[in-house]
């Protein structure tokens, strides 16, 4: 079985958080999807999985955190292209989410950011391929 990650996210209301996700590309897998949560398929080994508050509840013995205040994990999504990088965070404000920052051109890496309707944080970016194999570029040091 290859390796594969399903990030939870508690939500307030599961068929609008579903919408959104569909929204900015993401596929529900109806087998997994029911009234209290949806499976949106990002990739062959990338799900994330809305939850209904109620029923997030009973699977951890933490608080829920506040998410439209507070922030516990930021969800980078990698992307071919600046264009692809663009459409997603536009489709995401487009779907009720919100911009969290604008672009932000580091010439090797390319990035913007948005919130869903939640508050969960995600940061769309496209990185040179060179700059993937090589590192980044060496920066001046401050004198």
């Amino acid at each position: 079985m290859p390796r594969m990650i399903f990030i939870n996210l508690p939500v307030s209301d599961v068929a609008a958080s579903t919408a959104f996700y569909e929204a900015i590309g993401f596929v529900k897998n109806p087998a997994f999807s029911n009234d209290q949560g949806a499976c949106l398929v990002w990739s062959d080994s990338i799900y994330v999985m809305v939850a209904a508050k109620a029923f997030y509840a009973t699977l951890t013995p933490k608080p829920i955190a506040d998410t439209q205040a507070t922030s516990g994990a930021l969800f980078a999504l990698a992307f071919d292209s600046r264009g692809e990088v663009d459409a997603i965070a536009e489709a995401a404000v487009a779907a009720g989410g919100r911009e969290a920052h604008g672009p932000e051109d580091e010439g090797f890496m390319y990035s913007r950011a948005f919130w869903d309707l939640d508050g969960h944080g995600f940061g769309p970016f496209w990185m040179d391929p060179a700059a993937v194999e090589d590192g980044p570029p060496a920066t001046a040091e401050a004198a």
